[in-house]
């Protein structure tokens, strides 16, 4: 919503303009800006999950189906107090997948980043998570996020099958040699073959097992 638009009281704010108020922009197509993270999560509770949760000393992630946090979107507001109860958030997982018009994967790369954005400036505590759809976004998935920090991403679902494996990796690499991350926090298996190459590179990875992992073994 354009500040003159702000000015006319019957115009609503269909945007969520709200969350970037307080944004500076990366890249040509203008990410809001995320700071530098330190802080290592102890452990994951899926956003899905947390709002009854009473076991606050954890941190929130969206790596599950869409539609599950569509709805943090759509009314950021009615989560902030929830959010805040935890010790940090680890960013919207919106989907990129490669069949999208580039648009519509730049459109939730934003996202994410607005609703980061906001989320720092009410205190919370938030590590990028990056996600990209096609080798078109490689790069530019890394726009607005600060080199030598904290950042996440998810392995669940996009190493099992060998195209999709393909893609992932190369991806990863392409964002590990743009931000020279700290730490890499993975949601998902973290094999050894994929991910050693960036511990012998000083990168501590920090693996936690998907939730379908843990049901599974909970069941055998």
């Amino acid at each position: 919503m354009s500040r003159i638009n702000s000015q006319r009281k019957s115009c609503k704010d269909v945007f969520n303009a709200f969350l970037v108020t307080m944004a500076t922009y990366a890249g040509i197509f203008e990410f809001p800006c995320i700071e530098a993270t330190f802080d290592i999560p102890n452990k994951l509770i899926a956003f899905s999950k947390c709002i009854p949760c009473k076991d606050y000393n954890q941190w929130v992630h969206f790596y599950e189906d869409d539609y599950q946090f569509e709805r943090l979107w759509r009314n950021p507001k009615k989560y902030l107090d929830i959010l805040k109860r935890y010790n940090g958030v680890i960013l919207p997982d919106f989907s990129l997948y490669r069949d999208m018009p580039l648009v519509m994967q730049l459109w939730n790369i934003y996202r994410s980043r607005a609703i980061g954005c906001w989320l720092q400036a009410n205190g919370i505590k938030v590590i990028p998570n990056i996600r990209f759809g096609d080798r078109r976004t490689y790069r530019i998935c890394c726009d607005g996020i600060e080199k030598h920090c904290v950042i996440a991403v998810g392995t669940h679902g996009n190493i099992k099958l060998v195209k999709e494996r393909e893609i992932f990796l190369k991806g990863l690499d392409a964002i590990v040699k743009k931000l020279e991350p700290t730490v890499i926090v993975v949601y998902g298996s973290a094999p050894d073959k994929y991910f050693k190459k960036y511990m012998d590179a000083g990168i501590k990875v920090v693996q936690f097992d998907s939730d379908y992992a843990v049901s599974h073994k909970e069941a055998v």
